[in-house]
């Protein structure tokens, strides 16, 4: 992967912990596993030879490998920014942020680049999704690339976890973290913090 630049984004954090669920009397923020989740793909990036940007940052949380992880709000942009409570100036920050990376590695690489925003979802407790993907609408670069993700993903399912079923999908959606986001992004939402 030593041609390519990713962007990583951990959804929510800072003042906004995203869905939240409970285990075993626990709170389980959206944040936190998103943020651990993001850590794990960057590292491995990283030991493929890629170049990679943690949007999101928390500078006193590391890999965790415990089974709950504790919710905080110290969660930080990229240059310590602080992110914002209101959403929308939060996606807004998050967007500006990647597009001037984007600006600044276009200028100097001929590297690809690609932004992945990671989510957990929070439907229903009843509903079972293991991973599903977004792209922006009329982006077939996009559509390929969440493609090749879930199918490479279910792939490993049925490999590490036989007979037990694989349930996501690649969908467009007009989201504003795609909408706005300058290299090809792919938007993902992991398993179901509810259920």
């Amino acid at each position: 992967l030593n041609d390519n630049i990713y962007y990583i984004l951990a959804g929510h954090g800072g003042p906004d912990p995203g869905a939240m669920g409970n285990y075993d009397g626990h709170t389980l923020c959206e944040d936190e596993y998103a943020y651990d989740i993001a850590l794990r793909m960057a590292k491995k990036l990283l030991e493929h030879g890629a170049t990679v940007y943690m949007i999101t940052r928390d500078n006193n949380d590391g890999i965790r490998d415990e089974s709950v992880l504790e919710p905080d709000k110290d969660e930080v942009y990229y240059l310590n920014k602080t992110i914002p409570l209101n959403q929308i100036t939060r996606l807004d920050l998050g967007c500006e942020i990647v597009n001037e990376l984007y600006e600044e590695n276009k200028k100097h690489s001929e590297k690809k680049q690609l932004a992945i925003n990671l989510h957990v979802d929070s439907r229903s407790t009843g509903e079972r999704i293991d991973m599903f993907f977004y792209y922006k609408p009329g982006d077939n670069k996009g559509r390929d690339v969440a493609t090749t993700m879930m199918n490479k993903i279910e792939d490993k399912y049925n490999h590490h976890q036989k007979n037990r079923g694989y349930y996501g999908s690649v969908k467009p959606r007009n989201m504003q973290m795609l909408r706005k986001i300058i290299p090809t992004s792919v938007f993902i939402e992991l398993g179901k913090i509810r259920n």
